[in-house]
């Protein structure tokens, strides 16, 4: 992942490679295409905004609503680089729009968009928006401009192999600063038009450096920044083991009466974690 301001100040960019990253969620979820393009997009957005926080613990939710047949996305992402996520529903196979092109707004439907930061403050900042086409990329656009009244533009891709493994995956977030001057707009404006997708872009060999440089074209640019994306899910049998203390003592006590051994299951990764009566009486007794 990289970070680049241009156009002396005026604009800041940020690009990624992130195969690997939706490589993994592919894998811990046994997505099918469509939704291995939904979510990979999501997360590589979410690699990309949640670096733009600055506190090591500062953290970041993107979530999707629609009533299309994946029903939800959700990723969380950290100021690292790290991000985990996972779908409503991963198995969802619809009819693609033309050959080679799948049918994420289709999968995801309408609905609505939220996105939410955590910076250790007594609230959370939140905003949430409609959206505008279940492409993801359109609909974090859109979100900026409404929600956070920043220009901006935000390509997304992946492409899907025909192992169904994930062949290529990245994307860029253009943002204007509010000083920003008009003819810098249409210039960039201009440049981003004419460049082809970003997996095109990528199966030609391009690298998050030279896609901002292509989006950049006739302007200087600095980059500032280069940091890994990763999907790196956080879940541990500690955390687990709180999750079920939260529950209270009543109904711990229950799962222990009933004799028979539970299973935890984490959204994000898929891992799952076993406990015996025996180790939830040791819960109780914590308690």
């Amino acid at each position: 992942m990289v970070h680049a301001s241009g156009a002396g100040g005026q604009v800041r960019i940020y690009a990624a490679y992130t195969k690997n990253l939706v490589e993994k969620a592919r894998i811990a979820h046994d997505t099918t295409p469509v939704v291995t393009a939904a979510l990979g997009r999501l997360l590589t957005a979410g690699a990309m905004m949640g670096s733009m926080m600055k506190g090591e613990n500062d953290v970041m939710t993107l979530r999707i609503k629609g009533d299309g047949p994946v029903q939800s996305l959700t990723v969380t992402a950290r100021s690292n680089g790290n991000v985990k996520g996972y779908p409503g529903q991963p198995h969802v196979d619809i009819p693609p729009l033309r050959p080679g092109k799948l049918n994420v707004g289709g999968a995801v439907g309408k609905g609505t968009l939220t996105v939410i930061r955590d910076l250790g403050l007594k609230e959370p900042y939140s905003g949430s928006v409609d959206l505008v086409s279940g492409e993801i990329a359109e609909d974090l656009s859109y979100y900026y401009a409404v929600s956070e009244q920043t220009g901006s533009a935000v390509a997304l891709g992946v492409l899907v192999d025909t192992d169904l493994s994930v062949r290529q995956a990245g994307g860029y977030i253009l943002q204007m600063m509010p000083f920003a001057e008009e003819e810098v707009i249409e210039r960039l404006e201009r440049n981003i038009a004419q460049m082809p997708p970003v997996t095109t872009l990528l199966e030609n060999g391009e690298t998050p450096e030279s896609m901002i440089r292509m989006v950049m074209d006739g302007f200087d640019t600095e980059i500032y920044e280069r940091l890994p994306a990763d999907f790196v899910c956080d879940c541990s049998r500690e955390r687990v083991e709180r999750s079920i203390i939260s529950i209270g003592k009543k109904d711990l006590q229950e799962m222990i009466d009933d004799g028979e051994e539970i299973e935890v299951n984490c959204q994000f990764c898929g891992k799952h974690y076993r406990m015996t009566p025996d180790e939830l009486k040791g819960l109780l007794a914590r308690l």
